[in-house]
């Protein structure tokens, strides 16, 4: 797979087996603040996904794994939004991240230079827990998390029905965070590839 470069490509990645889901209303919410900064955008719903689970050595991988490893691998940034089942990602979401090992022999690997916005959604009083685990993912897989992160607590009231978010602070924490992903991707994909591995290994040893 050849990484495209040119239009700046925004990838979400989230939503739950629910039919309404509260990850995936924040999910489309911080894809329109990437798109208001003149991003590509696309969601990648994890229902609609419906992979199977993720076995080490597959063989041919089915149609939906090699549609989402597309996906990936041409974005510039992608925004993660999972809700918090037991103080971590669901395991729909997680299953959806182990199939990105299928980018291992990719170049350069998994989610290097890529930028990712994380979105933790509780039903409680925080989401933190989830955005930890995804940072560490993320750390996994070479990618670049942002700063900024929004846990979204007691999500059965943050949205109505049809998935707005009944708060304007909300609706702008989201937005925001989709403009920064934007502006991180922007200064990643202007950096020469081998600027990009010395900073990373320099990260790494540090």
């Amino acid at each position: 797979m050849q990484r495209k470069r040119g239009t700046l490509t925004i990838v979400g990645i989230g939503g739950s087996l629910r039919p309404r889901s509260g990850s995936l209303a924040a999910l489309t919410i911080a894809l329109e603040g990437a798109a208001e900064m003149g991003a590509r955008t696309e969601l990648l719903d994890v229902r609609k996904l419906d992979l199977p689970v993720f076995v080490p050595g597959w063989g041919r991988p089915p149609e939906a794994a090699t549609r989402l490893v597309q996906r990936v691998g041409n974005a510039q940034g992608l925004i993660w939004s999972s809700p918090m089942y037991h103080g971590t990602v669901s395991g729909s979401f997680k299953n959806a991240l182990d199939w990105l090992e299928l980018l291992a022999g990719e170049e350069p690997p998994y989610l290097a230079d890529k930028a990712v916005g994380l979105i933790g959604v509780a039903g409680g009083s925080q989401g933190l827990q989830a955005i930890n685990t995804m940072e560490f993912v993320v750390r996994a897989l070479r990618g670049w998390a942002v700063p900024l992160v929004v846990p979204v607590a007691q999500a059965w009231q943050a949205f109505d029905p049809d998935g707005l978010p009944r708060s304007e602070a909300l609706e702008m924490q989201l937005k925001t965070l989709g403009r920064e992903v934007v502006a991180a991707a922007t200064k990643l994909s202007s950096r020469a590839p081998e600027q990009l591995h010395e900073e990373s290994v320099r990260m790494r040893t540090a």
